[in-house]
């Protein structure tokens, strides 16, 4: 199990007994000491951007610099202060948060609103002081949520919405992925209103010489599409001499249905409620940018004064 930044304190600072550490060392050091498997190792925040293990090493040493524990001394690299040396003497002593509020350095740290410690973004300190999240984390997991709950509302929006706008949404998405390049009339929608499934065509490029064949089922989560709504969109491609179709669903497509496509020699890409929420999310179809939050990190090469003249 991977263990909570403030769990790392203590092993992060007896790391730099001896002299000055490496922190990307350090990470390594961390995950041999608490036996982490190869999965725990390469697990990734939300963002994908960097490992658990590295962004809770790094908050560790982040908070203890705050506390005047340690310093850092040049790029990716600290040591020990004298501070940090005399803590690390009683060895029965718990280094958390709640430890580092004895230094005014600290309190002065988590009294500010927003700021930065030199190696991570240092906003929403105190959200993540009762968990094993680090403030970054958390801000990421916040997002997630946001996501999900947005992802939820689309869905229910696009249930209840027409036939006839559900084919138009379908068109729109693809439109707005890059289909059809530039063309105003790329994607036609060809449904007929009233069935909870609509055909459509879109262009796979500007010139509209290759084209996709569309179709949807408008289902609410409880129902799914299953192997015969397939093969049936895949006779309808064989009429149409088409060799390519996508196949939209609010809901979700059983394992019949996702092997059939696959046996099939046609080529058919199955995009399910969830996939479709996040395409709509993605490209801004039915929702749109409220708040954009800018999280900044210390650039440390700017700093690195060993390579001037």
């Amino acid at each position: 199990m991977i263990p909570d930044y403030q769990t790392l304190m203590r092993p992060v600072l007896s790391s730099a007994r001896d002299g000055p550490r490496k922190i990307s060392d350090v990470v390594d050091e961390m995950s041999d000491l608490y036996n982490l498997t190869s999965e725990e190792r390469l697990e990734l925040l939300p963002s994908g951007k960097q490992t658990k293990i590295a962004n809770r090493t790094h908050w560790a040493r982040s908070y203890m610099k705050q506390a005047g524990l340690v310093r850092n001394i040049r790029r990716g690299w600290f040591e020990l202060t004298d501070r940090g040396r005399k803590v690390l003497e009683d060895e029965d002593t718990r280094i958390d948060s709640k430890f580092l509020e004895k230094f005014d350095e600290f309190l002065e740290f988590k009294s500010r609103d927003s700021g930065s410690d030199g190696d991570q973004i240092l906003g929403a300190s105190n959200a993540s002081e009762d968990s094993s999240d680090t403030p970054e984390e958390s801000l990421q997991l916040a997002h997630s949520r946001l996501q999900d709950a947005l992802a939820a509302s689309l869905l229910d929006y696009v249930r209840n919405a027409s036939p006839a706008f559900f084919e138009q949404l379908i068109v729109d998405l693809l439109i707005s992925m890059g289909y059809g390049g530039s063309s105003t009339d790329a994607g036609r929608a060809l449904g007929q209103t009233g069935d909870d499934g609509v055909d459509g065509v879109i262009d796979q490029d500007a010139l509209g010489v290759d084209q996709v064949y569309l179709q949807a089922k408008r289902y609410g989560s409880a129902n799914s599409v299953g192997a015969p709504h397939i093969r049936d969109f895949f006779g309808a491609l064989s009429i149409k001499k088409a060799n390519k179709g996508i196949f939209f669903t609010t809901s979700h497509f059983t394992e019949s249905a996702k092997r059939t496509a696959q046996d099939l020699g046609l080529r058919i890409v199955l995009i399910d409620g969830e996939e479709l929420a996040r395409l709509m999310m993605q490209h801004n179809v039915g929702c749109r940018d409220k708040d954009i939050l800018h999280i900044k990190q210390i650039d440390e090469g700017y700093f690195d004064e060993d390579g001037l003249g």
